[in-house]
């Protein structure tokens, strides 16, 4: 049944026409259900949901809709128009609904648009800021309070009004709450951000969502088995966090989710990764738990199924039963940026896994730490495994964690050697090992060669496709289109993995983590030692039993003379990893943490107190205050970008095509390999760079040498 008051819109036209009355209908629903989770008093905060939008219903709100903002035209925010309506409630829920509504899209002050409550006061004085928003109010608060009415808000009647000196009186009082703001970070404004969110993306099938903030039932992972030791191993219940330390193929991933109590958030360094945990878990539960969520950068084009887009829509908002990301999607709550509240509110006691940790660079170990740090302080379990982890940063963790709270697994020597599995030689470059390469085809072994650079596996495929052009063979790497990328993966793991013939795939580092396949040889390029240990465990990966075990080669190449040929790493750590590895002879899984800690014999943590939002157990950020992004991105060193062909930017394909075609289309680069390139940048989409045709294949990928504009194919100008 329709409203009166339906003219009056939360969303324009082109973004949905949403009435303001259902949106506020909408986010009371999704509050009152985080309310019930989070043990908070569901009455105070549906009063907040009803209320922190209602502003909106303002003329000058209205207008803005369909007319965008001119330059010199005054400043209208629907969050500061909301507070005026405070007196229709009882004084002492002041506080937690001010929270709810004024930062829900603003920091209160230095906010990146100068927009925050604090700001306009600043910036305008606080009666000039007052009159910008309170005009017309005795006329537009009488349809307000007409909507709140017909939402059933408590103690609203047909006879209720408010006055301009009501909403003064409500707008002084939020200026010197928001003055007074402790240290810290408020839940109220964190459950409010978040159901506006979700709200504002499932008002349309809102009744088809799962279950929000239900405990997943992971009890599968309590299975046992003779081969995976871990799985032996009892969780300890008295015990709050976990600290894991063994080999690929122990159980590791079983025994990380069978101590987990509450909702799950695992995370994992890379997109491949991610991508193959979220189907092993989808597999494993077999639909036990409805609401599995993934999350990366290019996760939407993962999901599929009948319920595709449902899950792309809600897989980045609050309330999932277990969520797979990276540890990037978690770090604002290290830094206190945008919505870092909303994500602690998701957060709060919930069990969070850390998965290879140790893979990432200085600074996002040094994110992930201080991260630690603050799951630690709002209730998280905390669950870290490892295969390979420097002694230094494993102490750190424990320390942070508590050693008596934590449940600390680590495979005794005698177990150890049950995986021993590969002989490792060293030797001087590729072409040394060509006669064992020829060996290996012909007993019909699956191969895989690692390359620490895209450019280096690009050329060693050529040559490996002349050399053997009668042999299966797949390159991976990171500069492909990402529907490419995509389906390589897919056969990575669905058919190279399983073939009986020979076969080679020739890859970068995508494959060194997480990754369940089993490859019965492997030539790498030296890379760090710990992860040259991950790229090992795609290696003889299959557990057996001991009278079927066999050995498996592994051929490490030596480390380039040149320090500019060692890039991404440093020389002086590949020389060392190199020294560390025996010769010709069995690596011992016993003797791995001694290499590690002679490779690693410290940790650099970089000091992130001038950054950090969290620091020494105690909050640096005043409640409802967050920092700009621009802090976070610095920090991370991202200079990520995209290119698409000029085929696909010239014939209109890219133009053409929705959001999430487009991001099919790209391809990720960084910056850094293309600043000097001068290619055309495209005006639509992420405004991706322009690369030649010839530059790129779908079985090669992209070719940098081949990406300079004498390249670019002038028959399309004729077109």
């Amino acid at each position: 049944m329709g409203s009166r008051y339906d003219y009056i819109l939360a969303k324009s036209e082109s973004n949905g026409a949403t009435s303001l009355k259902s949106h506020l209908e909408s986010v009371a629903f999704w509050a009152q259900t985080a309310a019930r989770y989070a043990g908070m008093d569901e009455n105070v905060v549906r009063i907040g949901a009803l209320l922190h939008d209602i502003g909106k219903a303002s003329p000058f709100f209205q207008i803005r809709l369909q007319v965008k903002k001119k330059p010199n035209e005054k400043v209208f925010r629907h969050e500061v128009a909301s507070l005026f309506f405070l007196k229709l409630i009882d004084r002492s829920l002041w506080p937690e609904v001010i929270d709810m509504i004024i930062a829900h899209h603003k920091s209160v002050y230095k906010d990146r648009s100068c927009n925050g409550l604090l700001d306009l006061k600043e910036y305008y004085g606080e009666e000039n800021t007052f009159r910008d928003h309170v005009s017309g109010f005795s006329s537009w608060s009488i349809d307000a309070i007409g909507i709140l009415r017909e939402l059933n808000f408590p103690g609203v009647s047909a006879d209720s009004l408010l006055s301009e000196e009501d909403a003064l009186e409500a707008y002084r009082y939020a200026i010197e709450h928001c003055r007074r703001k402790p240290k810290g970070w408020s839940k109220w404004k964190g459950l409010l951000m978040g159901v506006d969110h979700l709200a504002s993306a499932t008002e349309e099938f809102k009744e088809r969502i799962p279950t929000l903030f239900s405990i997943p039932d992971v009890g599968f992972y309590n299975r046992q088995h003779p081969l995976y030791p871990l799985s032996q191993v009892l969780s300890e219940a008295n015990k709050k966090h976990t600290f894991v330390k063994a080999p690929t193929g122990a159980g590791k991933t079983d025994f990380l989710l069978k101590r987990c109590q509450g909702r799950i958030f695992y995370t994992l360094p890379f997109q491949a990764s991610i991508n193959a945990m979220y189907e092993r878990i989808r597999r494993d539960l077999n639909g036990a738990v409805e609401d599995v969520r993934l999350l990366h950068s290019m996760s939407r084009l993962v999901i599929e199924g009948e319920k595709a887009w449902e899950e792309k829509v809600i897989q980045d908002k609050i309330g999932a039963s277990i969520k797979v990301l990276t540890p990037h999607q978690l770090a604002s709550v290290s830094l206190g940026t945008k919505g870092y509240e909303t994500l602690l509110f998701d957060l709060c006691g919930c069990d969070i896994i850390l998965d290879e940790i140790h893979t990432y660079s200085d600074i996002m170990q040094s994110i992930i730490l201080t991260m630690i740090e603050v799951l630690v302080h709002i209730g998280c379990r905390i669950h870290v495994g490892t295969a390979t982890m420097p002694s230094e940063l494993e102490q750190k963790i424990l320390d942070i964690l508590g050693r008596d709270q934590t449940q600390q697994v680590e495979l005794l020597s005698s177990v150890l050697d049950s995986f021993n599995r590969h002989i490792v030689h060293k030797v001087t470059d590729f072409y040394s090992v060509l006669p064992v390469l020829r060996e290996a085809i012909e007993n019909d072994q699956k191969i895989l060669i690692v390359c620490n650079r895209v450019r280096n596996a690009q050329i060693l495929f050529e040559r490996i496709d002349e050399l053997y052009p009668e042999v299966d063979k797949m390159l991976i790497h990171s500069r492909f289109k990402r529907k490419d990328r995509n389906r390589l993966e897919k056969e990575l793991q669905d058919i190279y993995n399983k073939v009986l013939q020979a076969c080679i795939v020739v890859s970068t580092q995508v494959v060194e983590v997480s990754l369940d396949i089993s490859f019965d040889m492997m030539i790498t390029e030296t890379a760090p030692i710990d992860a040259l240990i991950q790229r090992f465990g795609r290696i003889n990966r299959k557990r057996k039993p001991k009278e079927e075990r066999t050995l498996k080669h592994i051929y490490v190449i030596a480390p380039p003379d040149k320090k500019e040929d060692c890039l991404p790493y440093s020389q002086e750590i590949l020389q060392r990893s190199y020294d560390a590895l025996p010769q010709d002879s069995l690596l011992e899984e016993s003797s791995l943490q001694r290499l590690i800690d002679q490779v690693y014999p410290q940790v650099n943590v970089i000091d992130l107190s001038l950054d950090a939002a969290f620091a020494d157990g105690k909050w640096r950020l005043k409640e409802l205050f967050h920092l700009p992004k621009s802090a976070f991105i610095e920090k991370l060193d991202i200079d990520s970008v995209s290119c698409i062909t000029q085929e696909d930017a010239d014939t209109g394909k890219y133009r053409e095509a929705t959001a999430e075609e487009r991001v099919l289309m790209e391809i990720p680069m960084r910056y850094s390999s293309l600043r000097w390139k001068n290619l055309e940048t495209f005006p639509y989409g992420s405004h991706p760079f322009v690369i030649p045709d010839i530059a790129y294949s779908s079985d090669r990928g992209l070719d940098i040498t081949r990406m300079g504009t004498e390249n670019y194919d002038t028959n399309y100008q004729i077109l």
